[in-house]
């Protein structure tokens, strides 16, 4: 990095640093939460300020002008604002036909890399969720945020966005007080951790209208993401359309674990449309209402953590920023991935191959190497039952944007559906040695419990039995320090009491052990990937400002060639016939652009929907034997000429991976102008 910005960057770095070494040290002396949380909110901010100066120090000749590019994106039709001749609705986008080629080939490529490479089992989930299966994944409770109504039109915001753009903006009066700015700083700080009422007194202190009608806002309330709805006619069963299509995976991990005969490690796939009611949706595909999800579970025995073809990636030099280099000021830095799982960077090489699988297949549709890192989440980021997660994240006019997770989910949602459900959902493993094993176990007093809840008393004592060592061990405590817990299960609460159940503990021998897997889950967002593709590929062409072009891989092109006849003649139709024909045989997707245009705006028309290559049938082509004709690269505007029943194949090999332009050039020759001409074919 450049000398004199390292020297502006400096003591952010160590403002970085001494708040992560404070958080640390904090942790270690056992401070109280609230004190933590609030140190914490301060590192994040710290870190956030270091990555906005990196970041706006950074040379501006790679930013892509977001205006043009989002111009020929709408102009094109790649997508658009759903029901935009009614208006439009924020968060809600249809794709056009290119749009939608383009994200096929996008799922078609992701297809290839993991489900059929690594042996991935594809299942397909209704998009339709009873709740009882949401609550126990915890979206129910977990899965919401604060937002504010104008009190008059009813338009809704996010309250901490809201009251986030309201500070800053009366911190760029120039009348604001330095005192008075410092403790506005501190409360964006300490956005994340405001509870309802205190949202709602900062409401007040900060006098926060709203921003387009400077009408008064209701208090902040608690607004939860998911589309709920009703199942049936009688809307007896409340369910909710799929935030995420992780959980269909799960619930079918029995019959999925049978499909595999009984043996771990296994990963199941899906790939669907998932839906967040977004309080106020913006940044285009970055933040939406309704989005494609693809998504991997590779289950693994916990104990056996290594995966046989790590060594396949182990020689990549990817981007990482560790949670070590976060918390310390420090940069993202490239490294090897063997290296990074051998020092315990990465936790496991199972999560260290999928990492380096992701950065392929990234790479592969499209995204700039140099614009991808892995950035690992922090402790205070991590879900409590997660082992260790990172995001991949691209470069983008928004800033750094998150396309894909992958997280070592550890055995948790097995766990809780097991525990709502009481099924098993467990692996079985043969052991070499029969072993003894300690076992935890609830005891419940059947007659106290029958008299005490009837009829309901089978439920309790059915979830009782179904209840992890873990669980046990929690509820043990409360019995013993308050005499009593509770249950929640089918809708019903159970007390329990000490003369109803107590806690059990002996010894068996086992010839066969139950493995409860852990889950590796990749979980990519395919709209945030393709936007990433759209800024990443957007060029304008050197000495033309006009002419703006799509530099997408032929693996992923909207359409791999356009078939370009130089004229309308109707001599030429066989031809394009011929090589329509032979293009679809070779499976080969293509455009036919007949048009009278001049072949230098029909070349334009073409690149700047990002189709990869170009044939043109010429009068060289009607007029001479063996019939020939050129094919044009879109990224270098290089062309060669050959047979025309050689093309198909070709351009199918080019799509494919199999060959290089570079080589193609080296077999055939280089075009330079045709030979004969329209007059020589009307003298013939």
């Amino acid at each position: 990095m450049d000398g004199n910005i390292e020297e502006i960057l400096a003591p952010l770095r160590v403002a970085v640093k001494e708040q992560g070494d404070l958080v640390r040290q904090m942790k270690q002396d056992g401070a109280p939460d609230v004190d933590v949380t609030k140190a914490v909110a301060e590192l994040k901010a710290r870190k956030r300020t270091l990555e906005a100066k990196e970041l706006s120090l950074q040379p501006k000749d790679d930013i892509v002008d977001r205006t043009k590019m989002e111009d020929t994106l709408k102009r094109r039709f790649f997508y658009d604002q759903a029901f935009a001749i009614y208006g439009g609705v924020s968060g809600l986008y249809d794709f056009g036909p290119v749009g939608c080629a383009l994200k096929n080939n996008i799922l078609q490529a992701w297809r290839q890399h993991f489900i059929h490479e690594e042996q991935i089992l594809e299942i397909d989930c209704t998009m339709l969720t009873p709740e009882p299966v949401l609550k126990t994944s915890g979206h129910v409770d977990k899965f919401a945020d604060y937002m504010v109504k104008d009190v008059k039109n009813g338009e809704c915001f996010r309250a901490d966005h809201l009251l986030k753009a309201h500070l800053q903006k009366l911190m760029s009066d120039k009348k604001c007080a330095a005192e008075k700015k410092a403790e506005m700083e501190e409360v964006i700080t300490q956005m994340d951790n405001f509870t309802q009422q205190e949202l709602t007194d900062l409401f007040v202190k900060y006098n926060v209208k709203s921003p387009t009608t400077g009408n008064d806002l209701t208090p902040p309330i608690s607004f939860n993401l998911m589309f709920q709805t009703s199942i049936g006619p009688g809307g007896n069963m409340p369910g909710y359309l799929r935030p995420e299509t992780a959980q269909g995976i799960f619930l079918n991990f029995k019959r999925l674990l049978e499909f595999n005969q009984g043996k771990l490690p296994f990963a199941a796939a899906q790939i669907g449309n998932s839906f967040r009611n977004e309080i106020s949706p913006r940044s285009g595909l970055i933040r939406v209402r309704e989005f494609t999800m693809a998504e991997i579970e590779h289950f693994v025995d916990p104990n056996e953590k290594v995966h046989p073809k790590f060594p396949n990636v182990a020689d990549l030099e990817i981007i990482l920023y560790s949670s070590k280099a976060q918390t310390s000021g420090q940069s993202a830095q490239i490294m090897r991935l063997g290296d990074a799982v051998e020092q315990g960077v990465i936790n496991n090489s199972v999560l260290g191959y999928f990492i380096g699988r992701i950065y392929l297949y990234l790479t592969k549709v499209g995204i700039a190497k140099e614009k991808l890192r892995f950035r690992q989440h922090m402790d205070n980021e991590m879900a409590h039952y997660a082992c260790d997660c990172w995001d991949a994240e691209t470069k983008t006019s928004y800033g750094w944007i998150e396309i894909v997770g992958c997280a070592d989910r550890s055995c948790y949602d097995l766990k809780c559906h097991a525990r709502a459900t009481k099924v098993p959902l467990v692996a079985e493993k043969l052991l070499k040695e029969p072993k003894v094993v300690n076992v935890v176990q609830f005891e419940p007093n059947k007659g106290v419990i029958g008299k005490e809840y009837k009829k309901d008393a089978k439920i309790a004592m059915e979830y009782l039995s179904a209840c992890d060592e873990c669980f046990i061990t929690e509820q043990e405590q409360l019995l013993n320090e308050t005499g009593e817990f509770t249950i929640e299960t089918e809708g019903k609460t159970f007390k329990l009491t000490k003369d109803m159940v107590s806690v059990k503990r002996f010894q068996k021998t086992l010839h066969v052990e139950e493995v409860v897997p852990n889950v590796i889950e990749p979980s990519f967002g395919i709209g945030r990937i393709m936007y990433t593709i759209f800024e990443h590929t957007f060029h304008v062409r050197e000495g033309d400002e006009q002419r703006t072009y799509f530099s997408f891989p032929a693996t992923v092109s909207p359409y791999k060639c356009s078939v370009l006849p130089l004229s309308q003649n109707q001599e030429f139709v066989p031809f394009v016939r011929e090589l329509s024909e032979a293009l679809t045989k070779n499976g080969v997707s293509y455009k036919v652009d007949d048009s009278s245009g001049s072949i230098g705006r029909r070349y334009a028309r073409t690149d700047e929907i990002g189709v990869a290559f170009g044939i043109t049938i010429d009068f060289d082509t009607v007029n001479k034997t063996p019939h020939t004709a050129t094919l044009r690269d879109r990224d270098s505007m290089r062309q060669i000429r050959a047979e025309v029943s050689d093309l198909p194949v070709i351009i199918r090999d080019l799509a494919n991976g199999t060959i290089t332009w570079a080589e193609v050039e080296s077999k055939y020759p280089i075009f330079e102008g045709q030979e004969t001409s329209k007059k020589d074919a009307a003298e013939e």
